[in-house]
C-alpha cells in the first residue's frame, strides 16, 4: 500500500536531517517565471523542494535542521484575501504547517530575519552554490550576518556543503509512493501514442498531431507535457531535438514522435517511429527492426548489479553490427566500435534517469567506473538511428530517424518496462493504425 504522501515527504527531511547530523539545509523552490508584461509561464517548482516537501507554491524555502532535535520550517507566502480573489488559494504559514506536517512555519518575509540565528553554530551549511545567482547573494548575505558576530561568541559554519550530493542518492531509488505516480504518467503517456498513431495519416501537419498528445495528457490529469514533445516527420527525425513541428507527413515518410506528460511533478519519456501510410517498406523496415533488437538487447542488460553503461554498451554493439550489415559502415565490429564510426549514426548514450526531471538527478559514475544499477531506479532505454544523406550512404538509406524509447524501473527480477503498452512491434503498429 502507497503510504500517505505528507507522511512520505516528512520521511525524506528526515532522512536528510539524520545525514547532515550538525547541518542545516536551505532548498528554495523555484521563482514564477515573466513570459511577457504582467504574463507569467505557468508555474513549476523545483524539483529538490517539491520532493521533500510537496509543496507547490512559489515564493518557499525550506530549512532542514539536523541533529539530535531535527527540524523542518518552512517559508512561505502569507495568507491575502485580494491575492487569493485573483491567484486562488495560498496556504499561509499556519496552514502550510498543519497540512504539510512542518514543525515551524513563517511568512517568505521573515527570511532575513530567521537565517542567521538558524545559521548560527552550526558546522556546516548544506546549500545547492552556484544553481542560482540571486540566492547565493542572500546566502551568503546570513553567513557574513553571523560571521560578524564572532566577538560574541556566536559560529558560522565553516563548511558549505552541495545539498544535492545528498539528495541526488536519495531521488536515484524510487519509493512506492513515487512508483505509483510514474506508472500513472506512463500509462497517460503510453494512451497518448496510441492516439497519435490512430490519428496520424499523411496530408497532416506535424503539429495537428502533436495536439492529439496534448488532449490526451491533460484528459486524464497530466498537467503539461514533460519537455516539449518532438513530432518529426522525414528527414527532420534526423533532428535529435527538433521542435518545431510545422512540417507536413508525407505518404512514404516515417514520423518519430517522442513525447511524455509530466504528472504532479513526475515525468514520462517515449519514442515511438511508425509509417505515415500505415506499413513499414523496404529500406524503413530494415533499419526499425535493426533498432528494436537494439533497445530488447539493451533492456535485457538492466538488472540489478550491472553497470549504467551496459545497456548502451549492448545496444552500441548491435546497432554497430547492423550498420556493417546495411552498408553504412565497413570493417570489423570491434573497430566499428573502438573507433567510434558508428556515432555518425548513432551520436547520443542510450538512456538516462527518469523522475522529477526527465533528465533526472543522480551521477551516472565516478572515479572510473560506472554506476551500479539498483532495485527502484527508472532509466529510459532509448537506442536510435539517424542516417543523413552523405559519402557512402546508400541513397535508400537516407533521411531516415529512428529512435524507440521506454521507461524501465529496475527491479530484483531485471528490468520492467513501465510503458510497454505503447505498441512497438511492427504487426503491433501496422494493426493498431489500420483498425484504429
Amino acid at each position: 500500500m502507497v503510504q500517505n504522501p505528507t507522511a512520505v515527504f516528512k520521511a525524506r527531511r528526515e532522512r536528510l536531517a539524520a545525514a547532515m547530523r550538525e547541518g542545516v539545509a536551505i532548498v528554495p523552490t523555484a521563482p514564477e517565471r515573466v513570459r511577457n508584461r504582467d504574463s507569467t509561464f505557468p508555474y513549476r517548482f523545483d524539483s529538490y523542494f517539491y520532493y521533500l516537501t510537496g509543496f507547490a507554491e512559489p515564493d518557499a524555502v525550506l530549512v532542514v535542521i539536523g541533529g539530535a532535535v531535527a527540524r523542518s520550517i518552512l517559508f512561505c507566502r502569507p495568507k491575502n484575501e485580494e491575492r487569493e480573489i485573483w491567484d486562488g488559494l495560498r496556504y499561509g504559514p499556519e496552514g502550510a504547517r498543519a497540512a504539510f506536517d512542518m514543525d515551524e512555519a513563517f511568512a517568505f518575509e521573515a527570511l532575513d530575519e530567521q537565517l542567521p540565528a538558524l545559521l548560527s553554530d552550526r558546522e556546516r551549511l548544506y546549500f545547492s552554490l552556484g544553481a542560482d545567482s540571486h540566492w547565493d547573494r542572500r546566502v551568503t548575505g546570513w553567513l557574513n550576518n553571523v560571521r560578524a558576530r564572532a566577538r560574541t561568541g556566536v559560529r558560522a559554519p565553516v563548511e558549505v556543503v552541495d545539498v544535492r550530493s545528498v539528495l541526488d542518492e536519495m531521488r536515484l531509488v524510487k519509493d512506492e509512493h513515487e512508483l505509483a505516480t510514474m506508472r500513472r504518467a506512463a500509462a497517460i503517456s503510453t494512451s497518448a501514442h496510441r492516439r497519435a498513431m490512430r490519428f496520424a495519416r499523411p496530408g497532416l501537419r506535424e503539429y495537428e498531431v502533436e495536439a492529439e498528445l496534448m488532449h490526451e495528457f491533460l484528459r486524464h490529469g497530466a498537467q503539461a507535457p514533460a519537455y516539449s514533445s518532438i513530432v518529426a516527420t522525414g528527414a527532420n527525425a534526423c533532428v535529435l531535438h527538433y521542435v518545431s513541428n510545422r512540417a507536413l507527413l508525407e505518404p512514404d515518410d516515417l514520423v518519430l514522435i517522442d513525447a511524455g506528460c509530466e504528472l504532479d511533478g513526475y515525468a514520462s519519456d517515449i519514442t515511438r517511429t511508425f509509417p505515415v501510410s500505415g506499413r513499414f517498406r523496404g529500406a524503413q523496415k530494415a533499419l526499425y527492426e535493426l533498432v528494436l533488437a537494439a533497445q530488447a538487447h539493451a533492456i535485457a542488460a538492466v538488472a540489478p548489479g550491472r553497470d549504467f553503461n551496459d545497456p548502451h554498451a549492448a545496444a552500441v554493439r548491435t546497432l554497430a553490427q547492423g550498420m556493417i550489415d546495411l552498408g553504412l559502415l565497413q570493417g570489423s565490429l570491434d573497430a566499428a566500435i573502438e573507433s567510434g564510426a558508428y556515432r555518425r549514426f548513432y551520436m547520443h548514450r542510450t538512456g538516462h534517469w527518469l523522475g522529477l526531471d526527465v533528465h533526472d538527478a543522480g551521477e551516472y559514475g565516478g572515479e572510473g567506473r560506472w554506476k551500479r544499477l539498483a532495485s527502484g531506479m527508472v532509466l529510459t532505454v532509448e537506442p536510435g538511428i539517424y542516417v543523413r544523406p552523405g559519402e557512402g550512404v546508400p541513397q535508400a538509406l537516407s533521411n531516415i530517424g529512428i529512435r524507440i524509447e521506454d521507461d524501465v524501473l529496475v527491479t530484483p527480477d531485471g528490468g520492467e518496462v513501465l510503458t510497454a503498452a505503447a505498441p512497438k512491434a511492427i504487426v503491433d503498429i501496422e494493426a493498431l493504425m489500420r483498425d484504429g
